[in-house]
């Protein structure tokens, strides 16, 4: 392989704008890099541009202005449904369809792009098992999970056809702080051996610091900073240094609770 074509950028955001149709500016000269293999967290407010950024990724929505790369190409140069069968996606409420079984829905990509049913098979119970779910859970249907298994199901779903790049929108935002904790480990632990290009939404800095190999900080469709996670606890930044204080003042907070 080329050595430029190896470090280049999975990502890239080039003087990105997005406007609505009525003439609000959502996201605003965005030039933003991610490198193969990281983990970008896009931490923000709601509002941020944090999901403008995520759609504009896989063709959801369309750029107002400058240009997104994906693999070193304009994304809005090819086959659309192509481009997003190649990026897994990963939602809070997780999307699945209610009428599929657990089975029929991680499989759902691999079907559409003519897999044999054998290899679908094998590779559901390989992504039951990588998510830390029972073999038995592929016949039941969504309403039957809890909000966790349903979480892991989408992991499974966005990670069936193998794709290099995952987009996770606040995937564990919904879960209570015990199941949340637990994703977030399996999440790491499925980096570290599987090494995705992943971009990653949150508006929690406690997630951002855990998850993320870098931290995108956004505010009202800007991009304000883009930091190591141990860079940001230092960051002089205004914004970033407001989102640590309020960090520190909230594990300040509970300790003083645990103490009483």
């Amino acid at each position: 392989m080329d050595a430029n074509v190896a470090h280049s950028p999975v990502i890239e955001f080039r003087d990105v704008d997005y406007a609505l149709p009525n003439g609000l500016q959502l996201l605003s000269g965005l030039n933003l890099q991610v490198q193969r293999g990281e983990t970008l967290v896009l931490l923000g407010r709601s509002g941020s541009g944090k999901t403008t950024s995520l759609k504009l990724l896989n063709r959801l929505l369309n750029p107002s202005g400058g240009e997104v790369r994906v693999n070193g190409a304009p994304n809005a140069e090819g086959d659309v449904i192509r481009l997003r069968r190649s990026i897994g996606y990963v939602i809070q409420d997780v999307g699945l369809f209610p009428h599929f079984t657990v089975e029929r829905n991680i499989g759902l990509v691999p079907r559409i792009e003519g897999w044999p049913v054998a290899r679908i098979h094998q590779r559901v119970e390989e992504l039951l098992r990588m998510v830390g779910l029972e073999e038995q859970t592929a016949s039941r249907y969504p309403h039957q999970l809890s909000g966790g298994q349903r979480q892991r199901v989408g992991v499974a779903r966005a990670l069936a056809a193998d794709p290099a790049i995952l987009l996770m929108d606040e995937p564990f935002g919904a879960l209570d702080a015990l199941t949340r904790d637990q994703l977030q480990r399996e999440f790491l632990s499925l980096q570290r051996r599987l090494n995705k290009t992943v971009v990653f939404v949150t508006h929690d800095l406690r997630e951002a610091l855990r998850l993320g190999s870098r931290i995108a900080l956004m505010e009202a469709g800007r991009l304000v900073t883009v930091l190591s996670p141990e860079d940001f606890l230092r960051s002089t930044d205004p914004l970033a240094a407001a989102y640590v204080r309020a960090f520190r003042d909230g594990l300040d907070s509970a300790a003083n609770r645990g103490a009483s």
